[in-house]
């Protein structure tokens, strides 16, 4: 009979672009600002400069070349490992798909076993209302069943620990960690709140372009791939197609061995199956970037964030 009442206020502001590209293709940019207050968004001053930016970007993504299939090497920037992680792991260590027959079940028989390199430690803790300066949109006191907010560490030290629970049980998983939501008028079952990814073993961005060109000339590739920004992403967990996700970048460049200038390409997908793609990364960066954004599923759409550093990736 009791009753739990949630206000939050909080600003949200959205940046989009275009350009037609020289062959007909439409390119997109976007960029996003969250805070709990809006005197914390950027300053007219950073924006317009933020915006500037963006028209250049475009100006150059209107003439750079398609670029053709690869598969090798790639340097993804935290902006999109944090995309990454909340597509390829996120949706994966939601309680309620373990429950169904029609899901894949990535992680359900990994409890207790490396899924990742020993330096990087996964937690979802929806208490927390910043991560350094950022503000967390995936923030709340108490979930949409009642649970009070808890932080869960769903990796250590590259082994999984745990699931996101909602009230529905899981098997060895008897309770709600604090997890169960959705969007008003429907259903609560087990989401995302704010994912955090730390490593114990950062590497600055100078190392991690060295990493890469070193990788890239033991395979013999002439290049390898720097995602540097994206628009979002999705991703397949039903066990009846590709078990598998697609990250949709905007900013992509080739980094070539022999030192020549990056070069700026479109039309590139990052595609691959969780537990192969965890399985090539090598390395993470020292800074960190966070994704917001309303995620959707079953239970409608709910605010989440992905906080996370850059990657390498072997292949």
């Amino acid at each position: 009979g009791s009753y739990i009442a949630q206000n939050m206020t909080y600003a949200h502001m959205h940046v989009n672009a275009r350009v037609r590209c020289e062959d007909g293709d439409v390119v997109p940019l976007y960029k996003s600002y969250f805070a709990f207050n809006a005197e914390d968004l950027p300053s007219d001053s950073e924006l317009s400069k933020d915006i500037k930016l963006m028209m250049s970007q475009l100006v150059e993504l209107k003439s750079a070349p398609l670029a053709e299939p690869y598969t090798g090497p790639a340097l993804l920037h935290a902006r999109v490992a944090g995309v990454f992680f909340h597509e390829i792991f996120g949706h994966r260590i939601e309680g309620h798909r373990l429950k169904s027959e029609t899901d894949g079940q990535t992680f359900k028989e990994k409890i207790d076993k490396k899924i990742l390199p020993n330096a990087i430690n996964i937690f979802s803790d929806p208490s927390m209302t910043k991560y350094g300066s950022q503000d967390l949109i995936g923030y709340y006191k108490f979930d949409d069943e009642g649970v009070k907010a808890q932080k869960v560490n769903v990796v250590e030290n590259g082994v999984l620990k745990s699931f996101l629970m909602s009230r529905s049980p899981l098997e060895n998983f008897s309770s709600s960690n604090g997890h169960g939501r959705s969007q008003a008028g429907l259903n609560p079952v087990a989401r995302q709140s704010n994912l955090i990814i730390e490593s114990s073993e950062p590497f600055n961005e100078k190392k991690l372009r060295k990493m890469l060109i070193e990788e890239c000339i033991e395979q013999g590739k002439e290049f390898g791939y720097y995602f540097v920004d994206v628009t979002g992403g999705f991703t397949r967990t039903d066990r009846y197609n590709t078990n598998s996700f697609n990250i949709m970048p905007t900013m992509v460049y080739k980094i070539y061995v022999d030192k020549r200038p990056d070069e700026l390409v479109r039309g590139v997908d990052l595609i691959g199956t969780p537990l192969t793609m965890f399985a090539e990364i090598y390395a993470t960066g020292s800074k960190k970037s966070t994704f917001t954004g309303i995620c959707g599923a079953e239970s409608g759409g709910v605010p989440v964030s992905a906080t996370a550093p850059a990657l390498f990736v072997k292949r």
